[in-house]
């Protein structure tokens, strides 16, 4: 891949034969960040795991993601009060799932749907699905306590899952963050990792770390204070 100038001159300051400590990786990853919009800082896990279809996981970023989250959620009248007191977007029953259907509707970024209302958003699953929008049990996004989904949501719940290469990417924060809110970011995303670690892993089950800014290098971390 072709650089750029300004890329090749922020890799000059990565020493790629080393690996840095959380605090020293942070404080450097703002310094390669030369984009003139606030970026998103990428984490990227490599994961070692004979079934990939088996890694996947829910973290609960303490400081947020700096995103506006939009959060759909799918529910009878008597929870849509609730929903929509806790932040919802988009608030419904059965007039969204047809909205989703007749006009391939996805202009939100969550959803959260009651577990009566499954049978019908389980219609929806070529189009939510390929999206990673589906609610799901293990998320937390299928329940009656939706009031507790959308707020988690909007607080920086995220859901990570491997491609095709065993890399998981999750965007942990703005380059603008706070280094110790970054940080904190950075650490809660390992140890989801480490916490929902498949039984029969052996071995080293991260086997790299790292974090970069948009459109920057990125720096590789040392995960030995991270638990």
């Amino acid at each position: 891949m072709k650089r750029g100038k300004k890329w090749k001159a922020a890799a000059e300051k990565v020493d790629v034969a080393r690996t840095y400590e959380l605090d020293e990786a942070v404080g450097l990853m703002k310094d390669l960040s030369y984009t003139k919009f606030d970026g998103t800082v990428e984490a990227s896990a490599r994961i070692s795991y004979k079934s990939m279809q088996n890694v996947r996981g829910v973290v609960q970023l303490p400081h947020g993601t700096g995103k506006q989250v939009r959060v759909l959620v799918f529910c009878r009248e008597d929870k849509q009060a609730e929903a929509k007191d806790a932040g919802a977007d988009f608030v419904g029953g059965m007039e969204l799932v047809e909205k989703i259907q007749k006009e391939n509707w996805t202009d939100f970024d969550a959803c959260v749907a009651t577990p009566d209302m499954m049978k019908d958003v389980g219609r929806l699953g070529p189009i939510l699905g390929r999206k990673g929008l589906m609610p799901k049990p293990k998320a937390g996004t299928v329940t009656t306590d939706v009031a507790t989904a959308v707020k988690n949501l909007k607080a920086g719940q995220l859901e990570y899952r491997p491609d095709k290469t065993g890399v998981i990417h999750l965007g942990v924060g703005k380059v603008s963050f706070d280094s110790k809110n970054l940080a904190e970011n950075v650490r809660a995303f390992y140890q989801a990792l480490m916490r929902d670690k498949p039984a029969d892993a052996k071995g080293d089950y991260v086997r790299t770390l790292y974090i970069a800014p948009t459109m920057g290098p990125a720096v590789r971390l040392s995960t030995r204070q991270l638990v």
